[in-house]
């Protein structure tokens, strides 16, 4: 069996570092892990970097995993670079086209989903934004509250120290387009999650014929239970080598 390349695309106020755990029981497994980093600025930017990451640094067939934002990424860059036989989907968005993060949040029940956003965010300006644009950070208690709730609390802190922002843009981007329409899935459903509740999840993952596993886990699970997202995407790879 050909092994595929296994390409880790990381989600809002993370870094490529969150998928340390699942990378290092693929490479355990003789894969080929690759954790690009994912800018965070915008639907269109990152998923044009990921494909341009994916044509120039792979060789031979992709497993392409993204967790929650990351997920916009890979349905939106999966068709443009590299050679991407099979997405993975951990606590992850799946949109359709023309659908935003805030679109799908909204009415959901997150955490996230409030009436005033700056209770549990931190929103402030950067450089060159465009008119109206802001990066948010997650509040310290939004970290141990709703989207770590089930790390310890060491590492909660080292979240909530190094979390990279996302800008409000990017959660209010459509998405053009839906990878998953043409590729098999699988994905991996939190079900703690209080950021994209389970319930959103589970109903993306079925519009998209996902493969669905649960895991008793908040947010970031490919944190906290690595195993359920080792596990699939070793199914995702199987199919591929098959």
């Amino acid at each position: 069996m050909t092994k595929p390349t296994i390409v880790l695309v990381h989600g809002a106020w993370a870094d490529a570092s969150s998928w340390n755990a699942v990378a290092a029981q693929l490479r355990g497994q003789g894969f080929t892990v690759l954790a690009p980093p994912n800018a965070l600025r915008g639907v269109e930017s990152d998923a044009g970097y990921l494909s341009s990451f994916l044509a120039q640094r792979t060789t031979g067939p992709v497993v392409l995993a993204g967790h929650s934002y990351g997920g916009v990424v890979i349905s939106n860059a999966a068709g443009t670079g590299g050679d991407v036989r099979a997405l993975v989907y951990v606590n992850a968005f799946i949109p359709a086209e023309g659908e935003s993060i805030f679109g799908i949040l909204g009415g959901s029940g997150s955490a996230l989903d409030v009436p005033d956003p700056t209770t549990v965010l931190d929103v402030v300006g950067y450089p060159g934004a465009p008119e109206g644009d802001a990066e948010a950070f997650l509040k310290p208690d939004t970290v141990f509250r709703y989207f770590a709730q089930d790390l310890p609390e060491a590492d909660v802190w080292n979240v909530v120290t190094g979390q990279r922002p996302i800008t409000l843009s990017a959660n209010a981007a459509p998405t053009t387009t839906a990878a998953w329409r043409t590729l098999p899935s699988w994905a991996v459903v939190g079900t703690d999650d209080l950021v994209i509740p389970a319930a959103t999840q589970r109903s993306l993952a079925e519009r998209a014929g996902s493969k669905i596993s649960d895991v008793a886990a908040s947010h970031v699970s490919l944190v906290s239970q690595p195993a359920a997202s080792v596990e699939a995407i070793l199914a995702a790879a199987a199919h591929v080598g098959a």
